[in-house]
C-alpha cells in the first residue's frame, strides 16, 4: 500500500490515549501508586482532566460528570484479548511481579504470543484494559 504523498513527509513521532473516567481523582492515584506514573496537578473547574506520565508514555483522562450517564465499559474475559492501550515494557515479568505484589488486578500473563512478544494484561480502576507487552 503506497503512502498519501500528500502526508508522507509529516513524521508521527508519538501517541498519547485518552480515556473518559468516573472520577479523575481516583484514576490518577491508581496510576500513581499502582502503576508508578505521576502527575502534576489536575484541571478544570471544578477538577475535571489530569495527564499521567511514566517514562514515554503519556495517558490523558478526563471526568464525565452529570447528567451525562456513567462511562460504559464492555464486560471482558481473557477469551476477548482485547485492551484499550497497549504499552511496550523492557521487563514484563518484573512488572508482573511488582503488580502483584500491589495487589493489583492482573487479567493474564505474562504469556507468550505466537507474534513474538510476552504480555500482560491489567485491568486498571475503571475497567480499562492495559496490555504490557516485551518483544
Amino acid at each position: 500500500m503506497a503512502t498519501d504523498p500528500a502526508i508522507a513527509d509529516c513524521r508521527m513521532t508519538r501517541s498519547v490515549s485518552y480515556f473518559l473516567v468516573d472520577d479523575v481523582f481516583a484514576t490518577a492515584e491508581f496510576y500513581r501508586d499502582v502503576l508508578g506514573f505521576t502527575f502534576d496537578e489536575f484541571f478544570g473547574v471544578p477538577p475535571s482532566f489530569v495527564m499521567v506520565q511514566r517514562d514515554d508514555v503519556n495517558i490523558m483522562f478526563r471526568q464525565v460528570r452529570p447528567p451525562r450517564t456513567p462511562v460504559a465499559r464492555p464486560n471482558r474475559t481473557v477469551m476477548d484479548e482485547t485492551f484499550d492501550v497497549y504499552v511496550y515494557v523492557s521487563n514484563v515479568d518484573q512488572l508482573a511481579a511488582d503488580l502483584r505484589a500491589k495487589k493489583a488486578d492482573i487479567v493474564e500473563g505474562p504469556v507468550d504470543r505466537i507474534y513474538d512478544m510476552r504480555e500482560l494484561l491489567v485491568r486498571d480502576c475503571n475497567g480499562y484494559v492495559i496490555a504490557f507487552g516485551q518483544g
